[in-house]
């Protein structure tokens, strides 16, 4: 009966809107479908346009009618140009009604608007969580053709309100914005610059909602205007409005091209951790996002000060980018989930774009950015080892034109580990202020501060005793041989500002800068060697401080033009990094440790040695991209990047310098096969370029580390909510710098003969399966050797703390009706495979399979989850990186989390 009455108050209301047409004409409304398209197509002006009605509803038979009874249809939308369309000139098309059975359906939650190009101009998607059935109802004012969704409301996953607006996206269209006007209402505007648009909805069961927006040239007046698109040179906007999930799903990402660009049409592997994943996991690290990327292991410990991520076997600590920007500190900056709204890998070499770096990939970290409409959020967690948090969320419009955007993130967190004496906080503050300064010019100003006192970081223990036998026993996993005295200190400052203009609906400039600092203070203690009673642990210390400062500019501009039939998105610009290094080291020796019995807090050594290290680096980068679109379904990534590098460092105390240069060029080139639109065919080559520092006998330059790599794959829609990619690499590291041992040659020199090859298989998969049911995993076989050393023992040895196999599977499922709406539930598995703890091959890391899992309810604004970490406290080792240095990784953690939202 509730469905009866909404049905009936539905068809009362269209019969009032309507009076003023006529009782007779209302009557038909709700008696019959096919005479009212009659009707209407009677009161349109052009004759084409009453035979386009007519059509309409002969060969689309009430295509809203499949949501309102609750069928679950999903349709593939495709572009407006593999639609054979009737073409008209009317103003404004009005949607065919439903039947009388249509219910008025609950008020829908549109969850993302994305913006993607299409070969007619852009395609603007409003996403909802189960592709419900959105109303329209359009109308007409001045230069405005309005639409509104009464029975929907923008809200990202996260419950941001979200408002999309595209200015001057094409010649005679000022802007169009999508928003919320009320509660329930969600508004489309098209907005003309000297006159009404002219716009066509085209309404299909199996294509979804079109809006075909013509350009209008200024020059053209409302008498004149062309009877249909544009075929050339200005070109129509689509609208399509569908019920596509993205909750796990990103499609595009702009790490690969600088531009934001479907993942389908990247030919490069390229996967996405968004910030839903992020909130579901309650991620604490970086190490544990990149834990749902297939083919990344770590070098490091969790509890490390650095990030220190292996791609595809290869170290890529110094290629975290942030918002796409080159800075050398940011292995050192951290990592905190407040301030991030999702992390983009790039597989492979990255130089074309980003000059120096390693042949594994680029991670890059997208910042949140403010919102147009205020949202405020507070979190706070609590969970083992007196972990306590809390992060606060703030965004809005600082103005009431909201030309002027805010947004601001705090957090603080505190937490101790299972390892004796550890304890860590973190303070957060991340501003953001960006400034509409024209309908073609926007600047956007960003900070953030960090500071992290650390007591006791990372600090191994033996592989003797932990991985290996050791006679007097096993050394326990919460055994630190560090001093309780041991501290590290770390802040870090990010200022800088992002200016973006449009010349034109073709061509555009982006400018931005980012000065960012990094100190470090120390005292820190390293195991040295274990003695051969296998419980004695030699030790050091070093006490000092690590003073970092970078200063990166980049600038590209970005064009859209064709040769014929062939368009192009062409980049071109150039970065350019100046960073400065002073590090002060005071030396000395820690009393040994008995590993079964220690004693803490004996008197260290006085100082024994002092070391003041410097360098000063410039590093230029110029390069041009283009992507070519051959055919609808044949597309070109062709790129190539100059870099120049020049460094000068030394040490003080002992007086010395030296200067350091090289330059290269990177090149990449991609194809891109689409034989159907869900599947795309990719194959790339491309090269990386990183600088070599030392000393050779000879005192010549040494050339620069360069990286080849070779990649096939398949991209795959496997559903319209669901994505899939399967990659095919092989990767060589040449000109690797390793140590000098020819006959004649005192120690302390170098020589670029070594070589390291990584091939590998790799599979990803995330989106929702089902309504609710969200997934992101993979699969990675990564077969990492030397190939190459002046040490011939090392020929052939696999690469340390790189798994041939690894696994990564994380699905969450959240009740979508009913009493428990709003309940859910996640699992993670994760499995590491052998690896080898040192370049020598003497020891081998077993494997380890890791269980998470998550309870969370979600209710309107409130949220409240329970992560559950390391399941069934597996005993497992995170990495190493000598025979004196395994790390433990973490036992089973709880960890509690509450949210509301405003």
């Amino acid at each position: 009966m509730k469905c009866w009455h909404l049905s009936a108050g539905v068809y009362l209301w269209l019969a009032m809107c309507l009076w003023g047409c006529g009782s007779a004409f209302a009557i038909e409304l709700i008696q019959n479908r096919e005479n009212l398209a009659v009707n209407l197509a009677q009161r349109v002006p052009s004759p084409i346009a009453r035979e386009s009605l007519k059509k309409g509803v002969n060969q689309n038979k009430a295509p809203l009618e499949k949501a309102g009874s609750g069928e679950q249809t999903q349709s593939r939308i495709r572009q407006l140009s593999e639609i054979e369309l009737t073409h008209t000139s009317a103003r404004m098309f009005v949607q065919s009604p439903a039947q009388q059975t249509l219910p008025v359906p609950e008020v829908v939650q549109v969850t993302s608007v994305k913006a993607n190009p299409t070969n007619k101009g852009v395609e603007v998607i409003l996403q909802t969580k189960r592709g419900q059935q959105l109303q329209l109802v359009n109308r007409s004012a001045k230069n405005n053709f309005i639409v509104d969704i009464p029975n929907a409301q923008l809200h990202l996953p996260s419950g941001d309100a979200f408002t999309f607006r595209s200015d001057k996206p094409i010649t005679g269209i000022t802007q169009i914005t999508v928003i919320n006007i009320d509660a329930n209402t969600i508004r489309v505007t098209v907005t003309g610059e000297a006159s009404l648009p002219i716009v066509e909805l085209y309404d299909s069961a199996n294509e979804g909602i079109i809006f075909s927006v013509a350009s209008i040239s200024l020059s053209t007046s409302p008498q004149t205007q062309p009877s249909q698109p544009s075929a050339s040179g200005d070109e129509p906007i689509e609208l399509v409005v569908t019920g596509e999930q993205d909750g796990y799903r990103a499609t595009d990402a702009s790490t690969a091209t600088k531009i934001d660009t479907p993942l389908r049409d990247i030919p490069q592997s390229i996967q996405v951790v968004p910030r839903q994943v992020l909130e579901d996991q309650q991620t604490r690290t970086l190490a544990e996002v990149l834990r749902n990327v297939p083919g990344i292991a770590q070098a490091g410990s969790s509890r490390d000060t650095y990030e220190l991520p292996l791609i595809r076997g290869f170290f890529a600590g110094l290629d975290i980018k942030r918002n796409g920007l080159r800075n050398i500190s940011n292995l050192y900056q951290g990592f905190d989930r407040a301030g991030i709204d999702r992390v983009e890998v790039l597989k492979g070499p990255a130089s074309v774009l980003y000059g120096q770096g390693s042949l594994g990939g680029v991670i890059n970290n997208i910042t949140k950015q403010p919102l147009s409409d205020p949202y405020y959020a507070l979190e706070t967690s609590a969970g083992s080892f007196n972990f306590y948090r809390g992060a606060v969320d703030l965004t809005g419009p600082l103005n009431p034109s909201k030309t002027v955007l805010y947004r601001l993130n705090l957090a603080a967190q505190t937490t101790e580990s299972f390892v004796d004496f550890y304890e860590q906080q973190r303070y957060f503050v991340a501003p953001v202020v960006s400034w509409q300064l024209g309908d073609r010019t926007k600047i956007t100003f960003s900070g953030e501060y960090q500071v992290r006192p650390e007591k006791n970081g990372a600090t191994g223990i033996p592989v003797e005793g932990s991985v290996l036998l050791n006679p007097n026993g096993k050394i326990p996993r919460n055994r630190s041989t560090a001093e309780p005295f041991n501290t590290t200190d770390t802040s870090a400052l990010r200022v800088g500002y992002d200016l973006e203009h449009r010349f034109s609906s073709n061509w555009q400039i982006r400018s931005a800068f980012e000065y960012s600092s990094f100190q470090r203070y120390k005292n820190d203690p390293f195991n040295i060697a274990l003695a051969e009673d296998e419980r004695t642990l030699s030790r050091d210390y070093s006490r000092g401080v690590n003073d970092e400062r970078n200063y990166g500019i980049e600038t590209y501009v970005v064009g859209k033009f064709a040769t014929g039939s062939i368009r192009h998105q062409l980049v071109t610009g150039f970065n350019f990094t100046k960073h400065t290094d002073n590090t002060t080291n005071n030396n000395g020796e820690l009393a040994a440790l008995d590993l079964f019995n220690p004693v803490y807090g004996r008197q260290q050594s006085p100082v024994t040695d002092r070391t003041n290290y410097f360098s000063f680096t410039d590093i230029l980068g110029i390069y041009v991209q283009d992507q070519v679109t051959l055919t609808s379904n044949l597309k070109l990534l062709l790129g190539l990047e100059f870099d120049t590098f020049n460094q000068t460092s030394g040490e003080r105390f002992g007086n010395t310098e030296q200067k350091d240069s090289s330059d290269a060029f990177s090149p990449r080139v991609g194809i891109v096969y689409q034989p159907i639109k869900a599947i795309s065919l990719y194959a790339n080559y491309s090269r990386s370029f990183n600088p070599n520092t030392g000393r050779a006998f000879d005192e010549s330059a040494f050339e620069p580390e360069r990286g080849t790599s070779y990649e096939v794959g398949i991209k795959g829609d496997v559903s319209n909510r669901l994505s899939a990619t399967l990659a095919f690499y092989d990767l060589t590291r040449s000109n690797v710098l390793v140590t000098d041992t020819r006959p004649g040659v005192p120690p302390g020199f170098s020589i670029i003969t070594g070589e390291q090859r990584s091939k590998g298989i790799e599979f990803s998969i995330a989106g929702e399966i089902l309504p609710g049911w969200n997934i992101i995993g993979g699969y990675a076989y990564t077969n990492a050797e030397v190939t190459n050393d002046t040490n011939f023992s090392l020929v052939g040895n696999l690469l340390n703390n790189v798994p041939k196999h690894s696994f990564n599977l994380w699905t969450s499922y959240e009740i979508q009706s009913g009493c428990f709406r709003g309940l859910g539930f996640g699992l993670g598995l994760f499995y590491v495979g052998e690896r080898q703890g040192d370049l020598d091959n003497t020891f081998t890391l077993p494997s380890y399979f890791l269980t998470n899992a998550a309870i969370f309810y979600k209710q309107d604004r409130f949220q409240a989850s329970l992560n559950f970490k390391n399941l069934f406290d597996v005993n497992y080792f995170e990495s190493a990186d000598s025979r004196v240095n395994v790390f433990y990784g973490d036992p089973f953690t709880v960890q509690a989390t509450i949210s509301w939202e405003f």
